[in-house]
């Protein structure tokens, strides 16, 4: 699979991104909420990017760069007492900047990181 043109991600932006990814963040949060649904929610917060500006998370672009992610313990424990609070008010400021002209760089370049905030789950590789 490979990226998107830039231009049909802009337009993705425009029209669909920027209002779209508040409500996916704060859909998986609750997700996040109850132990059962929590697999669901990270993988929610996993495809921010991808709700943004269609960005593909190279794993499925290059399945070579993917290689060398942190372990699923270490994932888990560093989400229990670090990544689930600190996603949550990282993706809200980035949704909040996304709105704003000048905040719009630094808001996609903290939605692309949001999945390793979360978990330390590298989006690009």
């Amino acid at each position: 699979m490979t990226q998107r043109s830039l231009f049909v991600r802009a337009i993705w932006f425009v029209f669909v991104g920027w209002w779209l990814t508040p409500i996916v963040i704060n859909v998986a949060w609750l997700l996040n909420v109850t132990v059962v649904l929590l697999p669901i929610g990270i993988k929610l917060i996993n495809l921010v990017p991808t709700v943004l500006t269609l960005k593909e998370p190279r794993s499925l672009v290059d399945p070579v760069a993917a290689r060398g992610q942190p372990s699923l313990v270490v994932r888990a424990i560093y989400f229990v007492l670090v990544g689930w609070w600190l996603s949550f008010l990282w993706a809200n400021l980035a949704a909040l900047l996304a709105v704003t002209v000048i905040g719009l760089p630094i808001s996609i370049w903290l939605i692309n990181r949001l999945p390793y905030v979360t978990s330390l789950y590298r989006f690009d590789g």
